[in-house]
């Protein structure tokens, strides 16, 4: 679940609250359930410690499913609809992060005296059952001073990407790896995440037929319909980031043109993977073991795509891609230590989820 306000896509202006209802869903011992929220803005909000108890409660009510989305925001949301300086969202973000992760794991009440937030006193109930905090990602576009801050803090990155894994991912993945051996941290594949739009149908022919208008209009109307500007309001970005945004919108780069893209682009550039179950699970294990992809979060349902057309692609997803991708990274032996490691009994508020003492 992602945050976006006023917003012709992805339509949730707070994600905890679908949260809580997958929260509601995923209940019984042993079940393999993350929620990941991917998430509450950091960088716009004037309610930090609000994100920080509902993220607590939705662990306690998930019996420790969460997975702690921490993005700054997009700028067009921070600075142009909440009219917050685009130089100061950052700078918001990271006292932000710092006081929400404090108020989770401090065994006592404690004052914040911050540049842009004031508490007397912090003391919120419930905690998270997971203690100090829930496995946290990161989401964003790769700017090398939010990954050398990802990897310094050990935390795992999400690339939102909404060009594939080839356009503009590849530059993205090679800077995140370099750094991440320039830093001494392992190249274990769950450090990094990836989103990606997917289709599927019986036969590559099908998928044409069932799904070119959906993504099409998907593309015109939902991300493409961005201006470049309102993705990065000066003083937003750093300059590496703002390159690389400039490098993605000219050069005949699809971001440039997804208004207008036909479908075979949008599938030949793998934009969008679509066809039958081989076909998707080809491409994808492809390009998940070249990136050393550990996390990889599918769209399945896009643009005006109706319900029974959504099932369907989810259920063949779910019954002959998936099992091929499982067990990609199997045979290397890599731990994801960015899963939830407390999944029990949805509803128990107990124990350290219980509070501090005044």
């Amino acid at each position: 679940m992602t945050e976006h306000s006023q917003s012709s896509y992805d339509v949730s202006p707070n994600p905890t609250l679908l949260a809580s209802a997958v929260a509601c869903a995923a209940q019984g011992e042993g079940l393999d359930v993350a929620i990941t929220v991917l998430g509450r803005s950091l960088g716009k909000t004037r309610e930090p410690l609000k994100i920080a108890e509902e993220y607590a409660l939705l662990d306690c009510i998930s019996g420790g499913r969460l997975i702690a989305g921490f993005p700054v925001g997009l700028s067009y949301d921070a600075n142009l609809n909440a009219s917050l300086p685009a130089i100061e969202t950052r700078d918001r973000y990271r006292e932000h992060r710092e006081l929400v992760l404090k108020a989770w794991s401090e065994p006592h009440p404690f004052p914040w005296n911050g540049r842009f937030e004031k508490y007397g006193q912090v003391n919120i109930w419930p905690r998270p059952i997971q203690q100090p905090h829930p496995p946290i990602w990161i989401p964003g576009v790769g700017s090398p001073g939010t990954l050398r801050d990802i990897l310094q803090r050990d935390y795992s990155f999400v690339y939102l990407s909404w060009d594939g894994p080839k356009l503009t991912g590849r530059e993205v993945f090679d800077r995140y790896w370099d750094l991440a051996e320039e830093m001494g941290r392992d190249r274990n594949p769950y450090r990094l995440g990836f989103v990606q739009v997917v289709a599927v149908s019986e036969t590559d022919e099908r998928a044409e037929k069932e799904f070119a208008k959906h993504l099409q209009a998907h593309y015109r109307s939902g991300p493409g319909a961005i201006p470049l500007t309102a993705m990065a309001v000066p003083g937003y970005a750093e300059p590496a980031a703002i390159e690389g945004m400039l490098r993605s919108a000219g050069h005949g780069g699809m971001l440039a043109r997804l208004r207008t893209a036909t479908y075979q682009e949008l599938v030949d550039s793998q934009v969008a993977i679509v066809g039958s179950p081989a076909t998707v699970a080809d491409q994808i294990q492809s390009f998940v073991r070249e990136f050393r992809i550990g996390n990889l979060m599918v769209m399945l349902q896009n643009g005006s795509m109706p319900r029974d057309l959504t099932e369907k692609s989810i259920s063949l997803f779910a019954e002959e891609v998936l099992p091929r991708l499982r067990p990609i990274w199997d045979d290397e032996g890599w731990t994801n230590q960015w899963w939830p490691h407390a999944q029990g009994t949805a509803g128990a508020v107990t124990g350290a989820a219980a509070g501090r003492q005044a």
